[in-house]
């Protein structure tokens, strides 16, 4: 690992498109090192926004064919997602260039400072950008690395998934997805949640232990069994939860259409997001800002400014009463906190969902069945379109179908219907006033994309509808 001039050194990222690559990027970028990088995505001319991006601030997008790697490169940073048959890996281990794992290379600039380190199954990258927006209003100036886009860090010429504070305190959202969270050491360490999602309970218990262990002080989710025995007596910790009994919890809480607001040991709180789940992500930062020594009053007025994250319950539009709304939830608990949350601003929900990965599909699908056949009412329609494939090698031995089939046989409302086209026809045939058309899914940025597809599909639909008569 030979240093360059002024100790810079020239980095390859393999995957560059994923949220914590790309965000891994722009803070080797920021820190004055060359960056390059190449995805699939890329080849294939998919989610360009993000590419342009990154190549406004000096980032390299090039293909993923080995080219990349060909003269004067340092280090190959990889995601687990890689697989040792990608053209890029084969070019540097050819040519000998030392390869990295993503949450490795971050582990070592996050070891260095105040690391602020948010982990749980659910509502991380949330958490994340909660915290890092109260301690950047507390005027803590921290470096903030989140799994998804911070809507008030993103403008025309900012990404927004990566705050570049100049201060000694950085606030990661901690994966547990690949095991790399146990190279972790938070100064503050959160464990929100522990449910199946990526892997048995029993292994994900063993890497938060790990986690928590390697933290100095702990914030601990006190509704959950699992999280809350995290802690030791040794360590500095802090309970939240909406229960009695944890040191930080909300009482008067009021949930509005697309806000809620509450009071924590009697400050008042307005978050401008919606959802029980939403209030306890808020309580999750609070909790851990108080470790940083910042005000309930200060957290308090950071929040009320807070706009969340992009494809979080993110309202895409809404034609002829029919809102769209485009999110994330992918395991069975964002699921259901995602239907439970829209469902008063609905009178009957068409739900698109598509699963990501075969591996995690096969892994939740008892758990996709039971949570779908007990969370949609008799009037809602699942509408599933095939298992997103990011490529690489792996069994392809489950479909969309066999998750359909098996609703079915529970009487719930569902169709399997593998392509987008034909997806936006049913909608634009069932869609009436009242209704919310809510697409679901990880990792596929063009998710998006079809969102604005339906709501021009329903414009367009009311604007050849014939004019009402008077007569």
């Amino acid at each position: 690992m030979t240093k360059k001039k002024h100790g810079s050194l020239s980095y390859h990222l393999v995957g560059l498109g994923g949220s914590g690559m790309s965000a891994l990027a722009q803070l080797l970028k920021a820190r004055g090192h060359t960056v390059s990088g190449s995805d699939r995505s890329l080849d294939r001319g998919q989610n360009k926004t993000l590419f342009e991006g990154l190549s406004r601030l000096g980032i390299n997008c090039l293909p993923q064919n080995g080219s990349g790697l060909e003269n004067g490169i340092d280090i190959a940073v990889v995601s687990s997602a890689i697989e040792e048959t990608n053209p890029d890996i084969r070019m540097a281990r050819a040519k000998a260039i030392p390869i990295v794992n993503r949450a490795a290379l971050l582990a070592v600039l996050f070891n260095q400072v105040r690391g602020v380190g948010i982990a749980g199954t659910n509502g991380k990258t949330t958490v994340t950008g909660m915290v890092g927006w109260i301690l950047d209003r507390a005027g803590l100036d921290p470096t903030v690395v989140a799994g998804g886009m911070m809507k008030n860090y993103s403008d025309s010429t900012v990404l927004g998934n990566t705050r570049l504070g100049r201060s000694d305190i950085m606030t990661i959202e901690a994966d547990e997805s690949d095991g790399s969270i146990v190279y972790y050491k938070p100064h503050v360490g959160v464990v929100m949640n522990v449910t199946k999602d990526h892997k048995p309970i029993n292994e994900l218990c063993r890497l938060f232990s790990i986690f928590a262990e390697n933290s100095s002080k702990l914030v601990l989710g006190a509704d959950c069994p699992m999280a809350c025995k995290m802690g030791t007596s040794s360590k500095e910790t802090a309970t939240f939860g909406l229960e009695k009994g944890a040191d930080f919890r909300v009482t008067d809480t009021v949930f509005k259409e697309w806000s809620s607001t509450f009071r924590v040991r009697d400050v008042h709180f307005e978050l401008n997001l919606p959802g029980r789940h939403n209030v306890l992500n808020a309580l999750a930062a609070v909790a851990t800002c108080h470790h940083l020594s910042v005000p309930l009053g200060v957290a308090a007025e950071a929040l009320r400014d807070y706009r969340g994250i992009r494809r979080r319950l993110d309202l895409v539009g809404e034609v002829r009463d029919v809102k769209v709304i485009d999110d994330f939830a992918h395991n069975p608990q964002k699921i259901r906190a995602t239907i439970e949350t829209v469902r008063p601003i609905s009178s009957r929900i068409l739900v698109i969902y598509q699963p990501h990965g075969f591996t995690p599909t096969r892994f939740l699908k008892e758990e996709l069945v039971q949570t779908f056949s007990e969370i949609l009412s008799g009037n809602d329609m699942l509408f599933m379109p095939e298992i997103f494939y990011a490529g690489g090698t792996t069994k392809k031995d489950i479909s969309s179908r066999d998750i359909v089939e098996a609703l079915i046989s529970k009487r719930a409302r569902a169709e399997f219907i593998p392509e987008r086209p034909e997806i936006i026809e049913r909608v634009l045939l069932e869609a009436r006033p009242g209704d919310v058309v809510l697409v679901m899914g990880a990792r596929d940025d063009t998710l998006t994309d079809f969102c604005h597809n339906i709501i021009d599909s329903l414009a367009d639909v009311k604007a050849k509808a014939p004019p009402a008569r008077h007569d």
